[in-house]
């Protein structure tokens, strides 16, 4: 990821409002690989994610002329993915959990036992985050994976605080009893 100042992003952005493509491709080359993280996760497979991001950087350069400069442009990006997200799932009618990479749950003891237990738990809870809602799986992905606050999950969805609030709390319910069970018979099995 490249990171730019908020004065050089507010100068492409404003170059790419005028029709400037290489000020817009520098602002993708920017936050493409978030973009692309946000949707990896609300959808498991990295084809999909793939096509929404473009998706989202064509949708994006179609709507930069209504973007306002005194917003997030993080966040109004993310706002455009988990939208390109959704509706590429909806398309799919289908959700296919693809490769589990970015989950990294950490095992005492190393070895090919250990590895593999890890890499079935990490199967498992990309599995259930991929069960959630829509609407409750995009504040999960946002807080947990990619760091936001619970303002930018607000602003970046286009819903208040509180509504962020319960969207996370409702996740991570349902997701403690989704794994509760299967999670502790991977740990019994580890420890005999």
């Amino acid at each position: 990821m490249t990171f730019i100042s908020q004065a050089n992003e507010t100068e492409l952005v404003t170059r790419a409002q005028n029709g400037d493509r290489n000020a817009f491709s520098e602002l993708v080359r920017t936050h493409s690989q978030g973009v692309l993280n946000v949707i990896y996760r609300m959808c498991g497979s990295m084809q999909i994610a793939e096509d929404a991001a473009q998706e989202t950087f064509i949708q994006a350069w179609l709507r930069l002329p209504s973007y306002r400069l005194k917003s997030s442009l993080r966040n109004w990006l993310y706002r455009i993915a988990v939208n390109s997200a959704i509706d590429m799932l909806r398309k799919e009618k289908r959700i296919l959990p693809g490769e589990i990479e970015d989950l990294n749950l950490k095992d005492s003891e190393p070895g090919p036992e250990a590895m593999v237990a890890s890499s079935e738990r990490t199967e498992l809870v990309q599995e259930a985050v991929l069960t959630l809602p829509d609407a409750s799986r995009a504040v999960l992905v946002l807080r947990e994976f990619e760091g936001f606050s619970y303002q930018e999950i607000s602003e970046s969805l286009e819903i208040p605080i509180g509504t962020v609030m319960s969207r996370l709390n409702y996740a991570r319910k349902i997701l403690k009893e989704k794994l509760e069970v299967q999670l502790f018979v991977y740990a019994e099995a580890e420890n005999v």
